[in-house]
């Protein structure tokens, strides 16, 4: 999970690279047409069809996560690198909450909205975080920005709860990704049909591999993490993401934050591990999430 934190941090240094020369639309178009070749050659070797009964089911988590994908590679592009991959983070949150939301609609008095009082207070917290991270003081792209990447958070929530239900319909790993990986492709393709591609100009040119490949690599780093690890230690490893993430931004792009975005973070962080803690009692068979 470590190993697949740092890729998918390292994933973010490479569309940041490559952002300025192409569009959101590219880069996950790119991205997804990478990730379905790779993904149709380890099907091949593992004797998985990718042939599915459920393609409604498919066409639902594609959708959402493609959304997911645009938003934060667009979040990337315009904010630094490490906020923008703590916005993405908050899936956990949101799944909390989509939690805390149920026990609201659908409460019955042998189980009172009180028992879901602590997963409400991570919620808050997180949100808290969020007020932080996303100061007043953000204007124009950098608003904007912000917005992608908590919209990337909620639709990979959404995502991962639909990853959640095709396990369950017995569905295998490879194909569901490979499937959203044709679906980032189509999509990705034809918005830059209607945007107008990008020519492709070296050394820019050469961001668009890594960024399929590190993907790639970080996906199955992260299936093989729960597939092999305890559960609720691998799903808080993911957050070493943030972490790279970080040093990546100081480092290569001299990125500065304010204390109140750092805080703001740790809140964010503080409560995913709060929120994942608690939701395994509460739904302790899901899978993994998913980032990228």
């Amino acid at each position: 999970m470590v190993l697949g934190a740092a890729l998918f941090a390292t994933m973010g240094v490479c569309i940041k690279k490559a952002a300025p020369h192409f569009h959101s639309f590219e880069i996950v178009g790119y991205r997804g047409l990478i990730g379905a070749v790779l993904l149709a050659l380890l099907a091949r070797q593992q004797g998985v069809a990718l042939a599915t009964r459920v393609p409604a089911m498919h066409l639902w988590r594609s959708a959402v996560g493609t959304v997911s994908l645009l938003a934060w590679f667009y979040a990337i592009a315009t904010l630094p690198l490490p906020t923008a991959m703590t916005l993405n983070y908050m899936s956990s949150v949101w799944v909390a909450a989509f939690l805390v939301g149920g026990s609201l609609l659908l409460q019955r008095p042998a189980q009172p909205l009180r028992q879901q009082g602590p997963l409400l207070a991570t919620v808050l917290v997180g949100f808290a975080g969020v007020a932080l991270v996303l100061r007043p003081s953000f204007e124009g792209a950098a608003a904007l920005g912000g917005l992608s990447g908590l919209l990337s958070g909620l639709t990979s929530a959404l995502a991962y709860l639909q990853v959640a239900a095709l396990a369950r319909a017995g569905e295998p790993e490879t194909r569901t990704v490979f499937w959203f990986s044709v679906a980032a492709a189509v999509v990705g393709f034809m918005g830059t049909a209607v945007l107008g591609a990008s020519a492709w100009v070296w050394p820019q040119v050469v961001w668009l591999l890594p960024i399929g490949v590190l993907a790639m690599l970080g996906q199955l780093c992260m299936t093989r993490a729960y597939a092999s690890g305890a559960t609720l230690v691998v799903a808080n490893l993911q957050y070493f993401g943030i972490a790279f993430a970080a040093l990546y931004g100081l480092l290569l792009f001299d990125d500065r934050l304010p204390w109140q975005g750092w805080l703001g973070m740790l809140l964010i962080v503080a409560s995913g591990v709060a929120a994942t803690l608690l939701r395994e009692r509460a739904v302790p068979r899901l899978p993994a999430e998913e980032h990228a």
